[in-house]
């Protein structure tokens, strides 16, 4: 069971205030000071960023109660009060937050965009926002934060900066499909507080549902994050999100919003419903099945190379899926390493393709051929990372989908070796796409600019490739302060 212990002296109310901090900075700054405006925006970044590892170098990993706790009293008559505070699970999705919000700014450097206030300061707002979702120990509280994202993500990064002329349709079909989970989990966090009388996920992991209330429940919940995940058949946002959103926005949505989901699934869903989960879990496990060899068996089709980069996420994130309900210490280890590692490969491939758009004003493949002749760093670069999304060893991606098959096993064999088989359609489509691009017949016909990755691309991908490396290399500093919270999570359940 969760608990919560005297808050240290670390302060976590501060990590989240510090972005709308700089953004209240940045409205009494004119509109023309565009390089202090970026200057600001980047410097509130990585000071955010830079308090973090404070929090894991304080971090108790001995133990599974919440850390660094912060409790304000907010709605007295309602008995819903401002909990805040991290356990080994969230830990992890803080620090991949803060790591990811610099980068894009860094991202998108060169970009028009970039020079804009309200651009700078939506992702400002947005970080707060992502941060406050994994560190709400409260369903409520945290369905508000994370539903704030969806609209922010919505009305700035796909509806009015959009790439193209699909962009208000793209933003649209975002909407909806959120809409309609997050009303569903609404409706039944309501249904929980009329009943409990509170929200307090202390008092509700205590509180027993019948096992009829837990279905019910359970299936609203499932409708919300399912959508964020996203799984099939609802993950058709996601492809035209990803094309429609400027490189920034990409790198929001599947480094990210995608994981927003499934901590939802392990944070609320698992340890608050859990003959809900025994029930559901074949329901969920045959479509996470589906996404894993459907969305391999539809990049090798596409044209874009940003839908490409879209069906490729939804087939790693319902590979998470399977090893998070596989309900064992390994599956749900693996899902959570594969999870941070998704945050790190995934980031790549958006300002790969953002280096080539920038340069020869195109996403399709057709165009494109022999560009080691003419970009060989970019070309290198491109190659190690094609080698960690086929979960090559010694890559971070490795740490991650080796257990999950290994506790899906436990679990069930067949939906293992289906899984096993998405991974060999992963490994397939990586090295077509990336010998495509890079060898075949050069197109000077279509290539106008022929120049290398710069110093401030180099600059981008060097903190990933570093991640990657050292996540795949010794991953026990990752894993030694989940395993503690993972252990009670599945003894809390008695899923063991």
């Amino acid at each position: 069971m969760l608990q919560f212990p005297a808050s240290p002296h670390l302060n976590l109310s501060g990590l989240i205030l510090r972005p709308l901090l700089g953004s209240i900075i940045l409205l009494v700054i004119p509109d023309s000071r565009i390089q202090l405006i970026r200057s600001i925006g980047l410097r509130t970044f990585l000071i955010t960023f830079l308090y973090s590892p404070f929090l894991w170098i304080e971090f108790d990993n001995s133990t599974a109660k919440f850390q660094f706790v912060e409790s304000i009293r907010w709605l007295p008559y309602s008995n819903i009060n401002f909990y805040i505070g991290i356990d080994g699970i969230s830990l992890s999705f803080v620090v991949l937050t803060t790591f990811l919000i610099p980068i894009r700014i860094l991202v998108g450097w060169s970009s028009t965009k970039s020079y804009k206030k309200e651009y700078m300061i939506a992702f400002l707002i947005c970080e707060s926002l992502m941060i406050a979702v994994s560190r709400m120990p409260d369903p409520l509280l945290s369905h508000v934060f994370l539903e704030s994202v969806s609209i922010l993500m919505f009305l700035i990064i796909i509806g009015i900066w959009g790439s193209r002329q699909r962009k208000i349709q793209a933003a649209y079909q975002f909407f909806l499909y959120t809409l309609l989970g997050s009303v569903f989990m609404l409706l039944a966090i309501s249904s929980i507080s009329f009943q409990t009388g509170t929200t307090d996920l202390r008092i509700l992991l205590t509180t027993e549902f019948s096992e009829r209330r837990q279905v019910l429940l359970r299936i609203a919940f499932f409708a919300s994050f399912a959508v964020k995940v996203p799984m099939v058949p609802v993950h058709i946002w996601l492809p035209e999100a990803h094309v429609e959103a400027p490189t920034a926005g990409s790198v929001i949505l599947a480094g990210i919003l995608s994981k927003l989901g499934t901590y939802g699934f392990l944070r609320f869903s698992i340890p608050m419903f859990p003959e809900a989960t025994f029930f559901f879990i074949p329901f969920i496990c045959t479509l996470s099945v589906i996404a894993i060899i459907y969305t391999p068996l539809t990049t090798v089709r596409q044209i874009d190379l940003k839908k490409m980069i879209a069906y490729s996420s939804v087939a790693h994130m319902n590979f998470v899926t399977i090893g998070m309900f596989s309900l064992n210490i390994q599956g749900i280890e693996g899902s959570i390493s594969l999870m941070l590692s998704h945050g790190l490969v995934s980031l790549a491939p958006p300002p790969c393709v953002g280096a080539l758009y920038d340069r020869h004003k195109t996403r399709l493949v057709k165009y494109y051929g022999g560009l080691v002749s003419t970009m060989p760093i970019f070309c290198t670069i491109s190659l190690f990372f094609t080698l960690a999304n086929m979960s090559l060893p010694g890559s971070s991606s490795f740490i991650g989908e080796f257990p999950i098959p290994t506790g899906a096993f436990e679990r069930n064999s067949l939906v293992a070796t289906l899984a096993a088989l998405g991974m060999i359609l992963g490994a397939a489509y990586s090295p077509r796409l990336h010998n495509r691009v890079v060898f075949g017949n050069f197109k000077p016909n279509f290539l106008k600019k022929f120049s290398d990755s710069n110093r401030r691309e180099v600059f981008i991908f060097l903190p990933f490739i570093v991640g990657v490396i050292r996540m795949g290399v010794y991953p026990e500093v990752f894993l030694e302060c989940m395993h503690t919270c993972v252990s009670n999570l599945v003894q809390h359940g008695k899923f063991d």
